[in-house]
């Protein structure tokens, strides 16, 4: 059996149960935590989805915003069994970004490890550098990096 020691922890779930804002609840999405970054050539976003189901993720892009959304059921535990202590939130959870003309939106990839949720978004070809030839009126050619 588990035993609990923090008299208020009781309270707050307890407020959270009557006012639907705290685990157990169903109703409104609850943000998910990520990392942001640029490696090399590509941008690496990275999602904590700890419990989730791979199948109950949902990514979509339309136009330049890219939504992620997951859901975490509750685990069958069976007729007889009752239930202790509920801390973990379940639900729908979601997350938008808002991505620039510079990401590759076509060829993103995802991959699902130890409840995170990892997407490599390539930058496209548009928005890496390039050089750029200046003629001149003598055809002397100079390279100019753009």
């Amino acid at each position: 059996m588990l035993m609990r020691t923090d008299p208020f922890r009781e309270l707050d779930r307890l407020t959270q149960q009557a006012f639907g804002t705290g685990p157990g609840t169903w109703s409104r999405p609850t943000a998910m935590p990520m990392d942001a970054y640029r490696s090399g050539e590509q941008f690496v976003v990275s999602f904590d989805l700890p419990g989730v189901d791979p199948d109950a993720i949902e990514i979509d892009v339309e136009r330049n915003v890219l939504t992620v959304k997951a859901e975490r059921r509750p685990v069958s535990a069976g007729e007889h069994v009752e239930m202790q202590v509920a801390e973990r939130p379940l639900g729908v959870f979601s997350r938008q970004l808002f991505l620039g003309d510079t990401l590759d939106m076509e060829h993103i990839a995802a991959s699902y490890e130890s409840g995170v949720l990892t997407l490599r978004i390539p930058i496209a070809e548009k928005a890496k550098p390039r050089k750029i030839a200046i003629t001149s009126a003598g055809d002397d050619r100079k390279t100019i990096d753009a």
